[in-house]
């Protein structure tokens, strides 16, 4: 028969074993029982994420934090540890709705179950992330963030379609940009919203409309900085389809530098700022200019090689009739006879020379590969070795002395107990054992440890004393 943690008077075993005579029982003590439990809580519970309003908090000198997390029907202690919380970029507040991952354990001198809070967030914020995250993965996992089906811009856009608001600051920085670097290039705006719930279904119908249309090159999809949430209409799901689905080529400029969105992953080129999405959508007019000028030097360059050239191949022709003519061939075969006939002499005598120098080289090894002589000269060689170690050691052992000096005088000059010696004191706060340099940072009440030239002192702040007041 299963149980199920309640007693049925039909139940025909007892809630608890009769005993034999002499059997030992396991009492247990209240510590330990407190301990098993913290372990059981512990190895079967696994890290978990918890969402409520924080309240009770208390931060006492130690650094750890102490707060409760509570819903409408209940509540549960935490405890955040200084390691812990050191690493959050926020305090929390009385009354703050927040997110946790935590750890379920017991505090054993009470019997307390509680939470052992390793990170903490604000709750709106983190949910937007996860939310961010999740669909992040899974439209990467569809391929829309895939490099292979990033498309390139067109090199001279004659028109540029814009989506965004027409009465906000990204619109005015966009034409202002296109004016200076290109203004040969058309704009054709497409306007929505860009913030809330409505601008959804705006920015949607804006790109399929242009995609539709293909009355522009490229489309630009931006507006200006704000929060997460003022962003968050280009994290939808729905703008990242319709950007995937264009069939224009589009560039996503949305936000600051900082701030990324889903169109800046699945949009053909990414931005960081309106301005920059102008720049990328264009070319420099003075780059487009300084090229036409260096096509026209090298046109007019590679005309002038072409002639060159031809002049060229014409005087090389005339020379190769002039080159062709029996007797000069003739003259040429004479010339040629002679010189190899030098050249065989030279070769002779060379070759001789080379076989006497040979037998004199043989002559010379034969002589140093004798043992005695090869034996004096590493004699020699050994003797002068270790004079010049004896004299390179003791060098060295002065100079290394003399450093030894030097270092200890400067070390003495610069001890801070030296300076403790003369009646001075090193004055630290005991709680984070950060050293006092202005009575600003130790208000009343606060413990402070000073260190003398023999012993220490720990005291308690009763009144902080400006110059003013002294």
């Amino acid at each position: 028969m299963a149980y199920n943690g309640r007693v049925s008077p039909s139940d025909d075993l007892p809630l608890f074993p009769a005993q034999s005579v002499g059997a030992t029982r396991d009492v247990y003590t209240v510590s330990r029982l407190n301990k098993e439990v913290r372990l059981l809580l512990e190895s079967g519970l696994p890290v978990l994420w918890l969402e409520g309003e924080l309240s009770n908090f208390a931060a006492p000198a130690s650094g750890h934090w102490y707060f409760s997390l509570k819903d409408a029907q209940a509540q549960v202690r935490c405890a955040m540890w200084r390691q812990r919380n050191s690493l959050l970029r926020f305090r929390p507040k009385e009354g703050m709705h927040v997110l946790a991952r935590a750890r379920v354990g017991l505090y054993e001198p009470r019997g307390e179950y509680q939470l052992i809070v390793e990170h903490l967030e604000e709750a709106g914020e983190g949910a937007l992330k996860r939310e961010f995250e999740k669909l992040k993965t899974r439209l990467a996992a569809e391929g829309l963030f895939a490099a292979e089906r990033k498309r390139p811009l067109p090199a001279v856009p004659r028109r540029i379609g814009v989506v965004t608001s027409p009465t906000g600051a990204a619109i005015h920085d966009i034409l202002r940009v296109l004016r200076a670097r290109f203004p040969a290039a058309a704009v054709l705006i497409y306007p929505t919203a860009v913030q809330g719930a409505a601008a959804v279904p705006e920015i949607v119908r804006a790109i399929e409309a242009a995609s539709r249309r293909r009355e522009c090159d490229v489309l630009i999809v931006a507006r200006g900085g704000g929060s997460l949430e003022d962003l968050w209409c280009f994290n939808d799901e729905r703008v990242a389809r319709a950007i995937a689905a264009s069939r224009v080529p589009t560039i996503s400029g949305v936000g600051h530098e900082v701030d990324v969105t889903i169109a800046d992953f699945v949009a053909d080129v990414r931005a960081p700022t309106p301005s920059a999405a102008a720049l990328a959508a264009v070319p420099d007019k003075a780059a487009w200019l300084e090229m036409l000028a260096q096509f026209q030097v090298r046109f007019a360059a590679s005309m002038g090689r072409a002639v060159r050239a031809q002049a060229l191949a014409l005087g090389g022709l005339s020379q190769r009739l002039q080159v062709s003519h029996p007797g000069a061939r003739l003259a040429q075969h004479a010339q040629r006879l002679d010189d190899l006939d030098m050249r065989l002499r030279s070769a002779l005598r060379g070759s001789l020379l080379h076989q006497r120098q040979r037998l004199e080289n043989l002559g010379t090894r034969m002589w140093r590969e004798n043992p005695r002589h090869r034996l004096e000269v590493l004699c020699a060689r050994a003797a002068t070795l270790r004079q010049r170690m004896v004299t390179a050691f003791a060098g060295s052992l002065g100079k290394l002395e003399q450093r030894l000096a030097l270092s200890a005088r400067t070390l003495d000059a610069v001890s801070p107990l030296a300076t403790i010696g003369r009646g001075f004191a090193v004055v630290t706060r005991v709680d984070n054992g950060k050293l006092l340099r202005d009575a600003s940072q130790a208000p009343a009440g606060t413990e402070i440890e000073a260190r003398l030239s023999k012993g220490r002192l720990r005291a308690t702040v009763y009144k902080q004393v400006t110059d003013e007041d002294a």
